[in-house]
């Protein structure tokens, strides 16, 4: 594109998107050894987290119907309960067999109390407890396995951020001559503690200028940009993490962030599902849609 050659700035996307057809990106690489966990463990559910356009909750569905395990998602929002046949993403996780049990807003900010937890295994019997995201211990195990030996060529790993996990993964499986650069998809700095519980250097920096407004939040250049960007490259973005950190990305080369002839990987982490309940959002803001 004429700005990189312009500053002459080398990027290259790793497709993770591509890596499934339904377990897409991230989420497969956070689902890998949690399934591989949950066997072990002799469970045959899995229960998570999550809200009704979540990346996490249709790919943890689709994972455990292709595993042959059972699925229970702890859904955000009592009001989806009579009307979540109308939302793409938690008809597609229906479909590949999850059970959902809605639960009012009040309530999911309690799921990590210990309590709210044991509460659900007496409802749900011996599952296998997934976070919100999937970020756990082995969720960044999973994710160190995004970079390989070829690698080492970048100055640069770029990620979006939601939970921490990935881009945990990132910098734990990054080089000495590497950073990792997190562009996290909420408002403010409280991720930087929760990623430092799973990392082992301090070569990493988040970039919080690019989450337009806060998680879920879009606007028209935002999306003027994903469909830009798409037109030129072949490549979908998602809005709520890929187009936003690519976004910070050109921004940042714009601004001469970069030297001349840095070599920056950005990962492409998934999140296609999404477009379609977005853009049913975008149409009733009569904002333009985004290319699919």
């Amino acid at each position: 594109m004429p700005l990189l050659r312009e500053k002459g700035i080398h990027l290259y996307i790793r497709r993770e998107d591509t890596i499934h057809p339904l377990i897409s990106g991230n989420k497969y690489r956070k689902l890998k050894y949690n399934l591989l966990e949950a066997k072990k463990q002799g469970k045959d559910t899995l229960l998570t987290f999550g809200g009704a356009f979540s990346n996490h909750i249709a790919a943890t569905a689709c994972a455990g119907h292709e595993q042959g395990i059972k699925t229970i998602g702890v859904i955000r929002g009592e009001e989806l309960q009579d009307n979540w046949q109308d939302n793409p993403t938690l008809t597609l996780a229906h479909e590949h067999g999850m059970q959902f049990h809605f639960v009012s807003r009040a309530d999911y900010r309690l799921k990590s109390e210990p309590l709210f937890i044991q509460n659900l295994k007496d409802r749900f019997g011996d599952v296998y407890v997934l976070p919100e995201g999937g970020t756990n211990d082995l969720a960044v195990k999973g994710c160190m396995e995004i970079l390989t030996e070829e690698d080492t060529i970048f100055d640069y790993i770029c990620c979006a951020v939601g939970t921490g996990g990935t881009v945990a993964g990132l910098i734990n499986a990054a080089r000495p001559h590497q950073t990792v650069l997190g562009f996290p998809a909420l408002k403010g700095d409280f991720l930087i503690e929760e990623i430092r519980t799973f990392v082992h250097n301090d070569r990493w920096k988040l970039v919080t200028d690019y989450h337009f407004g806060g998680y879920a939040k879009v606007d028209r250049p935002l999306i003027d940009f994903i469909n830009l960007f798409k037109s030129k490259t072949g490549i979908p973005l998602d809005p709520i993490y890929t187009g936003k950190m690519l976004f910070g990305i050109f921004d940042l080369v714009k601004k001469g962030v970069f030297p001349h002839g840095t070599q920056i990987l950005a990962i492409h982490t998934g999140g296609l599902q999404g477009i379609k309940g977005m853009n049913r959002i975008l149409k009733k803001k009569n904002l333009p849609l985004l290319d699919v």
